[in-house]
């Protein structure tokens, strides 16, 4: 088996042990002569699977007994208009800190179906950096301001998880389970799966349970966080598949050092790429104010789009695949994942040292 260097923003490279175990089982999980995505989510089989998924997420996390811990559908874009529609009610405001394209994304939609405000908009600073904490214009009254741990288009992060003075909710999309999270800090913190967690199909909401009473019962029953506590996320049909898979995928992550290990080796693959390409004499460069700069989605540029899409076309012949940046931005981007084998880094930056060479 020949496996490429996938550097996909999302989905996510997962481990060929967790892709291995799907596909032993995949026809006949558990000698129960069918597949798990087959049977009932009724079934004593996916119970185990269901509830071990949530109990890796919440000791993974050392999450606080006072959260409760769900999986909804839809993914982390289902959470932006979730959220203000259960956390919100008439005379609240929230505030956004728009960091870049996942915060727009987010103010949108929580402008649709809540008032919401900008409490900071990184467009004066072309998206290249996070605020800090006495940036943020909190109105009075405010009750959450949410904010975008990761952008993971503008390879931007939040250095500092501070506290404010009133909760916060965060999208942790794209730097789930690579850094530790401050609890008292957040009321509500979610994020998407198929960036660090698994395949996509599924979003993980960490939820303080007090914001649930009282009930939501304006809200279509789907909609409501309440309704998906109460019934351990087994409301309706779960996806069943992405659940398995990231509870592989947690259990890979436990035996691999925890949050602590993945934070290791984000900051340390991370650093490997950032210093080549402070070292590299301006033949490549960073849009990212260095302070700010991503753990988990390094993006770079060359000198101009010619040669970056010769960097490109080179990169695929080595094995060096989905390092296009986003369409709405260009250039380049390494999406450097909990799953992603160190391996893979370093011949990302054996190639950019040698194409670098060979321009000179």
């Amino acid at each position: 088996m020949t496996r490429v260097h996938n550097f996909c923003a999302g989905p996510c490279t997962l481990p060929v042990s967790v892709l291995e175990q799907l596909g032993d089982q995949m026809a006949d999980f558990d000698e129960s002569g069918m597949s798990l995505v087959e049977m009932s989510h009724r079934s004593s089989e996916y119970d185990e699977v269901h509830h071990r998924t949530l109990d890796l997420l919440r000791s993974l996390c050392s999450v606080p007994d006072d959260f409760d811990v769900l999986l909804i559908q839809g993914g982390a874009t289902l959470q932006f208009a979730m959220i203000p529609m259960n956390l919100l009610s008439v005379g609240d405001t929230a505030g956004h800190a728009v960091t870049g394209t996942w915060g727009k994304g987010a103010f949108a939609d929580g402008s649709a179906v809540g008032d919401v405000y900008a409490a900071w908009h990184g467009e004066q600073h072309n998206y290249a950096r996070m605020p800090l904490a006495d940036e943020l214009d909190v109105r009075e009254g405010t009750r959450y301001v949410h904010v975008t741990s990761n952008e993971t288009i503008g390879g931007i992060r939040m250095p500092d998880l501070y506290a404010l003075d009133v909760p916060q909710v965060a999208d942790m999309s794209s730097d789930f389970l690579t850094r530790e999270i401050p609890w008292d800090n957040y009321d509500l913190v979610y994020g998407g799966a198929q960036k660090n967690l698994g395949p996509a199909g599924v979003a993980v909401v960490f939820i303080r349970k007090s914001l649930m009473d009282p009930k939501c019962t304006h809200l279509p029953k789907y909609l409501r966080y309440d309704v998906h506590a109460e019934a351990d996320s087994l409301a309706n049909t779960p996806p069943m598949f992405s659940i398995w898979a990231m509870g592989l995928m947690l259990a890979w992550i436990d035996t691999n050092g925890g949050v602590a290990g993945m934070q290791q080796r984000a900051a340390e693959r991370s650093s490997t790429l950032y210093d080549l390409i402070d070292s590299s004499d301006g033949f490549y460069r960073s849009p990212v104010a260095k302070g700010d700069r991503s753990h988990t989605n390094i993006v770079f540029r060359l000198g101009d789009a010619d040669l970056e899409a010769t960097f490109l076309t080179q990169a695929e012949q080595h094995g060096l695949m989905n390092l296009k940046g986003h369409r709405s931005v260009g250039g380049i981007r390494a999406s450097v994942y909990n799953a992603l084998p160190t391996e893979s880094v370093e011949a990302l930056a054996d190639y950019m040292r040698s194409f670098a060479g060979g321009q000179a």
